[in-house]
């Protein structure tokens, strides 16, 4: 479990101007991207205020952390958690006010495009958010609304990893077949049922041998960082496509995820308990117990979406919910996914699930919001939504608050839907 330590400190400012009261990248944040000035080969950077900290600079780092300044990143997370530490350590040290200015070394993120900051290796798409599950599961089956070893294990579906992509790529509607019950045969065309899932990315760093697995008390170790991810879902082909296998076409034309990785050293100041489960839940098997990941490995992170369309004025909120909404901590998503001996790679990328909150205005989808569509969302302009239109903008934004530290954030996750 990272440690806080002097990087975590409140008062500390930055000669970066920008980053001074900067609501997601203070220098308490230090997140990883992939970027690139127009025309030129991506590297390695990190998030500072409204600049870009250009690690691929000559003689900025030394050779045991100069993979931090190569693009994709996925050779240097390989490398494990005391190397990004030690990273982590050095940037701060030379971004923090008192140190000599260096403005040659940035690259304002106006002018940078960004990348995908890791090559997505593989994408496992959990289902670890208790209120979603409980939720949409009512709308299914109002008797059994969890499956029944839902509180046994976090259950997942294998993505497409090859629609992965970063902040700001269009959503362009998908094809495929629909059955809505008023129709006595399916039809192919546009989905007409676009949606939103309100998820975190788990990034893998260090890997595991096939065969080996990844023990509870090790896996936080293994992460490397986190996103935001918006597994985008057209409900109408994931309902008539989904039994009994789960889903397919419905959600793998596109997985959009923010460009930052945001490290597990940066979220040490919010890391809380998991939340205590009611007491007549099934016991955890040990393989997934571990004392101090219990009291320590759950993230407490506000998460949010907002709409902007055509014809409102400013971008309105969604829904406001919380990360602690996972049954599961990340570790033991971590765990579970190499439980069976499959190797893990650095970039391999875990989705939470749906993070909803228990109440309608924390509920992390279109298909909770407007209860199956039954009940359209009203939004300021008089508009309604069932489900997302074209022209619809969806963004995703989480950030860290808690007192005695800096507030830290993700940086967007953003995606407009055509037709």
């Amino acid at each position: 479990m990272p440690m806080l330590d002097h990087t975590h400190d409140a008062t500390a400012t930055s000669w970066v101007a920008s980053a001074n009261g900067h609501p997601d990248f203070p220098i308490q944040n230090l997140p990883l991207c992939a970027f690139s000035r127009p025309g030129e080969a991506a590297r390695g950077g990190v998030a500072i205020g409204d600049q870009i900290l250009d690690l691929a600079a000559p003689g900025l780092l030394p050779p045991e952390l100069a993979l931090a300044g190569q693009a994709p990143l996925n050779d240097f997370f390989a490398l494990g958690a005391a190397p990004r530490r030690a990273l982590r350590h050095l940037v701060f040290d030379l971004l923090r006010t008192g140190s000599t200015p260096r403005p040659s070394l940035l690259v304002p993120q106006a002018e940078a495009v960004l990348h995908l900051p890791m090559r997505v290796t593989d994408f496992s798409d959990f289902y670890a958010g208790i209120h979603h599950a409980t939720t949409t599961g009512k709308m299914l089956r109002p008797d059994l609304p969890l499956s029944v070893n839902y509180k046994h294990l976090p259950i997942a579906y294998t993505g497409r990893t090859s629609s992965v992509r970063p902040s700001g790529t269009p959503v362009h509607r998908p094809n495929g077949q629909r059955k809505p019950a008023k129709e006595a045969v399916p039809s192919f065309g546009r989905s007409r049922n676009m949606d939103f899932e309100l998820e975190m990315g788990i990034w893998v760093g260090q890997g595991s041998a096939l065969g080996a697995g990844v023990s509870i008390a090790e896996a936080a170790d293994h992460i490397g960082g986190y996103c935001l991810l918006n597994d985008w879902s057209a409900r109408d082909i994931q309902g008539w496509e989904t039994v009994p296998l789960g889903p397919f076409l419905g959600k793998s034309f596109l997985t959009t995820i923010s460009v930052y990785v945001v490290t597990p050293e940066a979220l040490a100041p919010f890391r809380v308990p998991l939340t205590t489960r009611p007491a007549d839940d099934p016991a955890v098997l040990d393989y997934l117990l571990d004392a101090r990941d219990q009291s320590e490995g759950a993230l407490d992170l506000v998460l949010e979406a907002w709409i902007q369309t055509p014809s409102l004025p400013a971008p309105h909120l969604l829904c406001r919910s919380n990360s602690q909404a996972l049954y599961w901590t990340p570790a033991q998503l971590l765990t579970q996914q190499a439980s069976n001996g499959c190797d893990l790679n650095a970039g391999d990328l875990l989705g939470s699930g749906t993070l909803s909150g228990p109440t309608l205005d924390s509920a992390g989808s279109m298909l909770e919001l407007s209860q199956g569509g039954r009940v359209p969302l009203v939004l300021p302009s008089g508009e309604t939504r069932r489900f997302l239109e074209d022209g619809d903008t969806l963004e995703l934004r989480a950030y860290g608050v808690r007192d005695g530290f800096a507030q830290i954030g993700f940086g967007p996750c953003v995606g407009t839907v055509t037709g």
